[in-house]
């Protein structure tokens, strides 16, 4: 039969039983053929559960190609020889059996006999990787052989193959340097040939081989894996958001399409690329609303099935860009279920971190705060990496504030006072260096005098107050220092963008629950958020803003 022929046949063929029937009915074919008739076998036969019918390596049809790949190995054309490697190694065949022995050896002679092509190349490469691993001493010979080709003529699937290649032979200890950067070069004017496998395994490639140099593949890989996220499967969509979050990469049309593909697919999402999904919300700062409320329905309805890291994943990125889903009531519900179920499962840390994330959104889980609260617990936390941090350190203190001002009925066991920290601020915390001058200047013009106002002041209640003003019971401002007759104390928070959420008016978490707390602490809390002075262009315009601002009353 003629080949076309045959492969257009085959290829219509769903079952081992209908192609075993369509073989037994050929009186000859071509090495290429059988070899072929292999690979669709291993293609309807083969899942992610491993061989669907082990009984089919009994059929005798099967059985008779086994044995001339045997006995005629050194007949075979290169393509039938690796093809038929790859499609037996799929196919479970025992690798130390006769039959891979001789395919191999006779792979490996033709490969130091340098007989085999670029494409035969990755062919070998391929199933070493899968039957010997990275410690195979063969790949390194295929990669100084793909070295002398053209690499300019490198299809997709043999740039793919030597960055995995590359990829196990730099952890063992090679350097290959020179020949990333002629792949990395290029593999940019390849880009959009690129399938979405193919665009995953590159960037998993760039980011374990470190190339952060490469930043004009990386970011031309970004944009183009947007087009592919309908399509990737769930390992591979998790190796493309590793790659944003390593190399800092922030495409806002690609978490547009997650926005479109999350909810979805949340029902038949793996948990850890759900958690990953998160991740990269929460490590951006992206809010997205249409995510986060399908990660909630899938909370909901999967918790029992997630490990402790997977729960605080899908969980702590609501507090920490303060945000509280419409099914908030059945989601907290849910979550005090599995920790009343399996709070002694949690490590430490993951479970100190998940407690904190809730009380940012005002849900407080006052059963567990004994426990958090015990010597046992922060010996334990003490005793596990990062330890007792400031961060740390600030998350217990901050839970301590919470039960102490918004929860005075709770009765349980308070935080000893050597775990408390005086003063704390984070990277997100931290003023606007730029925008609180602004705003200084123009308080300034607008009081006459520096004495009326005090910056970046330490509160005795670890919080740290940007701006802070004092009032007499007449409303006069007082200077700064004075410690009498004050009866009012406004704190004004200078938001600057790095307390929102990206590209949006949200506060994240821990500066929604300073404010909170300011308040309840007697202050005035006065928000100057940067979206409303970023047009105000001079100090005379600043400080009539901030005299509507502090002054509401006598304004005008």
């Amino acid at each position: 039969m003629d080949e076309q022929l045959f492969f257009k046949k085959l290829n219509n063929l769903c079952t081992s039983k209908e192609i075993f029937y369509f073989l037994s009915s050929l009186e000859v074919m071509s090495d290429t053929m059988a070899s072929g008739a292999l690979q669709r076998i291993s293609e309807v036969e083969v899942d992610d559960n491993g061989l669907k019918n082990p009984g089919l390596i009994e059929n005798d049809v099967f059985r008779a190609l086994c044995f001339q790949f045997e006995f005629e190995s050194s007949k075979l054309s290169n393509t039938g020889l690796l093809n038929a490697l790859q499609a037996l190694i799929k196919l479970r065949i025992d690798p130390q059996s006769t039959l891979m022995a001789r395919l191999l050896l006779e792979s490996q002679e033709r490969l130091g006999r340098g007989q085999l092509t670029a494409e035969n190349l990755c062919a070998l490469g391929e199933s070493l990787l899968e039957l010997q691993g990275p410690s195979c001493a063969t790949l390194e010979q295929i990669v100084n052989q793909m070295q002398e080709r053209d690499i300019e003529r490198w299809s997709p699937r043999e740039i793919v193959m030597v960055y995995k290649i590359l990829q196990v032979t730099v952890r063992e200890g090679k350097q290959c340097q020179n020949l990333l950067n002629r792949l990395n070069s290029v593999t940019l004017h390849r880009v959009s040939q690129l399938s979405p496998n193919f665009s995953s395994v590159i960037l998993n490639s760039l980011v374990v081989l470190r190339q952060t140099r490469a930043i004009a593949l990386v970011t031309a890989l970004c944009k183009h894996s947007v087009k592919h996220v309908p399509y990737f499967t769930d390992h591979e969509l998790v190796n493309v958001l590793e790659a944003f979050l390593y190399f800092g990469q922030k495409v806002q049309i690609f978490t547009e399409a997650l926005e479109r593909h999350v909810p979805k697919s949340i029902c038949t999402m793996q948990p850890q690329t759900v958690s990953k999904v998160m991740q990269y919300c929460c490590k951006k700062l992206i809010l997205s609303k249409p995510i986060f409320d399908a990660v909630a329905e899938g909370f909901i309805s999967s918790a029992d099935r997630l490990t402790t890291d997977q729960i605080a994943a899908y969980i702590v990125p609501f507090g920490t860009l303060n945000y509280v889903p419409p099914s908030a009531s059945s989601l907290f519900r849910k979550l005090e279920t599995v920790l009343h179920t399996r709070l002694r499962h949690f490590q430490p840390h993951t479970l100190l971190n998940l407690l904190h994330s809730c009380v940012l959104i005002q849900r407080y889980p006052i059963n567990f705060l004994p426990k958090i609260f015990s010597p046992y617990f922060l010996q334990k936390l003490q005793a596990q990496p990062p330890g007792l941090n400031r961060v740390v350190m600030s998350q217990l203190t901050q839970l301590f504030l919470t039960v102490t001002l918004e929860c005075p009925f709770y009765e349980g066991p308070k935080l000893l006072s050597k775990y408390h920290i005086k003063a704390s601020t984070t990277l997100h915390s931290s003023p606007d260096v730029h925008l609180l001058k602004r705003v200084k200047t123009g308080l300034l013009y607008l009081l006459k005098k520096r004495i009326y106002f005090a910056s970046e002041v330490s509160t005795p209640y670890f919080y740290v107050v940007d701006i802070e003003m004092k009032l007499d019971e007449e409303g006069f401002v007082l200077p700064a220092a004075q410690l009498e007759e004050v009866h009012k104390r406004i704190a004004l928070c200078v938001d600057g963008q790095n307390r929102f959420c990206a590209h949006s008016h949200n506060l994240l978490g821990e500066e929604a629950i300073k404010q909170r707390h300011l308040q309840l602490l007697g202050y005035e809390v006065v928000q100057i958020p940067f979206f409303e002075i970023e047009s105000l262009q001079n100090t005379r315009k600043m400080a009539d803003y901030l005299r509507k601002k502090i002054f509401p009353c006598t304004y005008g």
